[in-house]
């Protein structure tokens, strides 16, 4: 039950999660919201469309299913680095939280007057720890972690919400990136999640329907005309669009002592998550145990040795060449009878419109936010 709504668990999350990083610096700017819900539409939407058909193309997790996508496509083995990216993703999301949460922790204990005689760092290195003790549990943590953050977030709200002042500001390049990146990384595109999540469901179907790998493949296929990626797809859409407006109202509010604990706890638990799906990508190659120690050595160098605002230059580096990769591998390098047949749209002229925004659209929307980065960067 819980593997099924592993998806939409991460589509409520991740905005509440990765909002603070991303929108303080323009929270009252009504342009860059404006180009916030285009960048929504035209990269995330058709990268989640992607996501979803390569998984159901591939019935397998990121990093194997992109093994068998491109002998499939006769392409180069260099697409399939978009598997080991978007492993990293999850690994950098992870060590950013736990980065934050280590501070918002110390913060609390401070106010409290229980404040350990402990660096920040290594607080940090000990939620690690426990985040990646968690992520052995594979998605049980996501709804403790929702719920925990939710009950932070309610004490919040009951002393107020911040004042907001709205106005119109000049259009920028650096203000068109910050809004890709905020839409991609809270919304997870290019991370493998929602393709994981699939598969996650596949395989829990499959079980279901008997260990005879025959059996299961012939209900696969009977079932496979019913099939249709935009029920899959908008449901998380719309779920992300809704909570990312929230996160917009509550992202400068001040939470008490006992709501900054319950907040940051609950955000370890998710973050186990992040860790369990790169684990799991890992140990394709390198088997479960060596996964799950690489993924506890790159996220604890990580979380010690790198700083917070280095953490966010790295991710959306990272996590845009890896929507790059992945829109133009599913654009120019997948036969369109493939994803035709795997998106399975009622309607032609949505393929040929999302074929147009995965094609053309979203490689360029990317180029121009990294070149908004840089020019922000260098200034």
């Amino acid at each position: 039950m819980m593997i099924r709504y592993a998806s939409y668990f991460i589509a409520a999350l991740l905005p509440l999660l990765l909002f603070r990083w991303f929108a303080p610096v323009s929270i009252g700017e009504i342009d860059f919201w404006l180009l916030w819900l285009l960048a929504m539409l035209l990269v995330s939407l058709p990268v989640v469309y992607a996501e979803i058909a390569l998984a159901y193309r591939s019935a397998e997790a990121p990093l194997a299913g992109m093994q068998k996508l491109t002998r499939e496509a006769d392409a180069s083995t260099f697409w399939r680095s978009f598997g080991w990216l978007a492993a990293l993703v999850s690994i950098l999301i992870a060590a950013l939280v736990i980065s934050g949460a280590s501070k918002g922790i110390l913060a609390a204990l401070t106010e409290l007057n229980s404040v350990p005689i402990l660096p920040s760092f290594a607080i940090a290195a000990g939620l690690m720890v426990i985040a990646v003790l968690l992520s052995l549990l594979g998605v049980a943590p996501l709804p403790i972690g929702l719920g925990l953050m939710l009950i932070g977030l309610l004490l919040g709200v009951a002393n107020g919400l911040p004042n907001i002042a709205f106005a119109m500001t000049d259009v920028s390049l650096s203000e068109w990136a910050r809004a890709v990146a905020l839409a991609l990384v809270s919304v997870g595109a290019g991370t493998g999640l929602y393709w994981f999540g699939q598969n996650l469901i596949s395989k829990q179907t499959v079980t279901a329907v008997g260990t005879d790998n025959h059996n299961a493949q012939t209900t696969r296929n009977s079932a496979a005309p019913a099939y249709r990626a935009t029920k899959l797809v908008l449901p998380i859409w719309v779920l992300q669009l809704v909570v990312g407006v929230v996160a917009l109202f509550i992202s400068g509010m001040a939470l008490p002592p006992i709501g900054q604990l319950s907040y940051w706890i609950g955000v370890v638990f998710v973050a186990s998550y992040l860790l369990h799906y790169s684990s799991q990508q890992l140990a394709h190659k390198f088997g479960l145990l060596v996964s799950v120690v690489l993924t506890f050595v790159l996220a604890l160098l990580l979380v010690v040795a790198i700083p917070t605002n280095w953490l966010v230059g790295i991710l959306v580096i990272i996590s845009s060449i890896a929507v790059l990769l992945l829109s133009v591998f599913a654009g120019w390098q997948m036969k369109i009878s493939h994803l035709r047949k795997s998106l399975n749209f009622d309607n032609e002229a949505f393929y040929n419109l999302w074929r147009v925004a995965i094609r053309l659209i979203v490689p360029l929307a990317l180029l121009l936010a990294l070149i908004g980065w840089v020019m922000q960067w260098l200034s």
